[in-house]
């Protein structure tokens, strides 16, 4: 699934060739996950604006005209943006969502067709207000501190590795990087959020940024088919310390990794480095 790095690594790469570009036309196919909300008719004639991101979503703004108002994007469980610049291949069975632009034309690829596309007037107004209401804060905003993360620690009992994952304190650490992440905090993931203490919690924000960080630098994680939108495979699987190596040897101590289930995720931790 496209987490946090995958989706702005995403932003990244379109940011520059679309921004200024004029829609021609927009199509979509199969069914997404929810309604597009605008006539077709309505994107001819409009510009796109500078391409941002919020959580897992990606905003492209329109502009042209007061009522342009922009699309708001999720890539689903396995959805990936490519930007096309020259000739088009023929669209394929798990092609749903074409934005033809004067610089190219966006596709979005998804197999399992939990992707969205929605137009709203606004981020503010719904439907885009709805949608990005329950998202947590941004990973790398300087609001979210050690103390805030504690103070909201102490209000979950749940494990910690399913509070992360809730996306509804900070977003961004999805399931790899959750793993990671607590692995490099020497947290055990089963540990209850409530119980983690102010200087643990300051080194699990430590960690989560650094990870996020090392992803976005490597461009991702591509396990099965994510690619930016030129192409470009993520490489930051190569060097997962614990994400999808149960059985082999943990990289610190040699302790062989574990792997459970929890909230219908995998998880992998190191029993040694990673204490409850």
């Amino acid at each position: 699934m496209p987490e946090l790095p995958e989706v702005e690594v995403t932003r990244r790469s379109l940011e520059g060739p679309l921004q200024g570009a004029e829609v021609l036309a927009l199509q979509m196919g199969k069914p997404l996950r929810w309604p597009l909300g605008q006539a077709l008719t309505h994107f001819p004639g409009l510009r796109l604006g500078p391409v941002s991101r919020r959580g897992k979503y990606l905003w492209l703004p329109l502009e042209g005209r007061a009522d342009a108002g922009g699309l708001l994007l999720h890539l689903g469980m396995s959805g990936s943006l490519a930007l096309h610049a020259g000739t088009v291949p023929p669209a394929g069975p798990h092609d749903h969502f074409e934005l033809h632009t004067s610089r190219g034309t966006l596709r979005l690829t998804d197999p399992r067709r939990f992707g969205a596309v929605v137009w709203s007037a606004g981020q503010g107004v719904d439907p885009a207000r709805k949608l990005l209401a329950s998202l947590g804060r941004e990973p790398f905003d300087d609001g979210l501190t050690p103390e805030f993360l504690h103070t909201q620690l102490k209000r979950r009992r749940a494990p910690i590795k399913v509070v992360l994952l809730a996306g509804d304190i900070v977003v961004g650490a999805g399931n790899i990087y959750a793993c990671e992440a607590l692995f490099a905090a020497g947290i055990h993931p089963a540990m209850r959020a409530d119980r983690i203490s102010r200087p643990r919690a300051a080194r699990l924000l430590v960690a989560v940024r650094a990870t996020l960080a090392r992803a976005l630098a490597l461009g991702g994680t591509t396990l099965r088919d994510f690619k930016d939108a030129h192409g470009m495979d993520g490489a930051f699987q190569h060097e997962a310390a614990v994400y999808g190596r149960a059985g082999q040897p943990c990289t610190v101590c040699g302790t062989p990794v574990r792997r459970m289930v929890q909230g219908q995720r995998a998880t992998y931790w190191c029993n040694t480095c990673q204490k409850r």
